[in-house]
């Protein structure tokens, strides 16, 4: 797997791509952790959840310096991306007690109730343009409900997906509670597919949706799937013309114009 800096086009590094033995033995490990991490005390997931914001924080201009390089992301904007994703971990490790809680409800039983359990590995396929956000977005929760997290993360980003697994890994976390898979996508349909994983969540194309949707269904598997789409932008009539200008502009051009809210279609 290469990285290739977009704004030079000169090869970043270069990483072996996992063998179908590594893989195996990776989401493996990634179910043997997960009968462990569910029965850890929700206090010490929030413990680990807090460390991995510290190291977010303490490694935020590398990290920005990397996204740099690997996806032409402005350091800056890396540097609050960085910050965006330690207060996701502050906040998961925070709120998960509340989210978690068993929600009781009325009904003629004795007691009804709906428990939150965890689900076992979940497969996350992410994007590259925010190639830390879109991890902890998902992994955050995930693993302070007791799942544990297999990413495979867009091809052109294997230096920050590592970086994720190595974030994690020095806050403490258990070996196996977060993996990256260095794989193409070719190999998505096995991973999916296998007994170990549970869940999968995309964020991306809508033909990768269609294709992680149909499998995941084949197999009775749960998806969440954050698709594409064509995002209008609308000036009515009685619309500041300034103010809705430089809104639009702002909003075309957001993290270069490489973000699923972006502005696609100027309705005026």
């Amino acid at each position: 797997m290469r990285a290739i800096n977009p704004a030079t086009e000169a090869i970043v590094a270069e990483y072996p791509d996992h063998s179908p033995e590594q893989l195996e033995w990776s989401v493996t490990r990634a179910g043997e952790a997960f009968d462990g991490w569910r029965q850890t005390p929700l206090a010490r997931r929030a413990e680990l959840m807090r460390a991995a914001a510290v190291v977010f924080r303490s490694r935020a201009a590398d990290l920005a310096r990397l996204m740099g390089v690997e996806m032409g992301k402005p350091v800056v904007a890396g540097e609050a991306e960085i910050e965006k994703c330690a207060a996701c971990c502050d906040h998961f490790a925070d709120r998960a007690a509340d989210y978690l809680a068993p929600n009781f409800i009325a009904s003629d039983a004795a007691r009804s109730y709906v428990r939150h359990d965890p689900l076992g590995a979940v497969f996350a396929v992410m994007p590259w343009n925010f190639p830390f956000w879109q991890v902890v977005r998902f992994a955050a929760p995930a693993l302070m409900a007791g799942n544990v997290g297999l990413l495979k993360h867009a091809e052109n980003v294997p230096g920050c997906a590592l970086a994720c697994e190595r974030i994690f890994a020095d806050a403490g976390f258990p070996p196996g509670v977060f993996t990256t898979l260095l794989v193409d996508k070719a190999y998505a349909e096995a991973v999916i597919r296998h007994p170990v994983v549970r869940a999968v969540t995309l964020t991306g194309s809508e033909r990768a949706g269609r294709a992680v949707a149909a499998v995941a269904g084949s197999v009775l598997k749960k998806a969440v799937l954050e698709l594409g789409g064509s995002d209008p932008f609308v000036v009515l009539a009685d619309a500041d013309v300034t103010a809705a200008a430089r809104a639009a502009a702002e909003s075309r051009c957001l993290n270069a114009g490489q973000s699923c809210i972006a502005a696609k279609r100027f309705v005026v």
